[in-house]
């Protein structure tokens, strides 16, 4: 697994509370995670890893591992 990968992993344990273990290829509607709440740590995400994700992106990302491989792209 990525250090990004890794860390977002970490972000998502901090952040959200779906009461079991995050999976990178689980959509966030599928763990528990309110669209809202997504949404809001999807801009958590960019803050943290210093990238900025565009609401236009935020259709293409379905899982942890779709917004890992977002973050990778946009920062490098």
């Amino acid at each position: 697994m990525s250090s990004t990968a890794d860390r977002l992993l970490q972000l998502y344990r901090d952040n959200l509370d779906t009461g079991r273990e995050p999976d990178l290829d689980l959509g966030f509607s599928d763990s528990g995670v309110s669209s809202v709440d997504a949404v809001a740590f999807i801009k958590l995400v960019g803050t943290t890893f210093g990238v900025t994700i565009d609401p236009e992106d935020f259709g293409g990302i379905n899982t942890r591992r779709d917004l890992a491989s977002q973050v990778e792209a946009k920062s490098g």
